[in-house]
């Protein structure tokens, strides 16, 4: 099981910057994946960003040279965004692929922040 808490969201102008943070705890053995995604009001879940362990990055196509995804201790990332516009208003949720000690993989949400861009 791994549970995610996530933080930083908030209310900033267009051209602003949040930074958004994710930690994982829980019991197991490695965290492959981390990554946001987001869901704006009326509108599907959409990747925004992923991480992999060895350090590869995607990005969605709306977000990158504005957005960056980081990782530390392989426990945790975060979500510079910088240049914000009002279409990046949602709540954005953390996600970790995950293994446990059976090698089994999972797949886990955190409870999401919200960030809200007014223009």
């Amino acid at each position: 099981q791994v549970q995610l808490v996530e933080s930083g969201g908030g209310l900033v102008q267009a051209g602003g910057s949040l930074r958004l943070s994710c930690a994982a705890s829980g019991n197991f053995l490695r965290i492959d994946v981390m990554g946001w995604y987001r869901q704006a009001p009326g509108k599907q879940r959409e990747l925004v960003a992923t991480m992999s362990s060895g350090g590869a990055t995607t990005y969605a196509v709306s977000v990158k040279g504005r957005f960056t995804i980081s990782r530390d201790n392989g426990k945790n990332t975060y979500l510079e965004m910088n240049s914000l516009k009002p279409e990046d208003t949602a709540i954005y949720y953390c996600n970790a692929e995950s293994r446990d000690y059976a090698f089994r993989r999972g797949n886990y949400w955190g409870q999401g922040t919200q960030v809200t861009v007014s223009s």
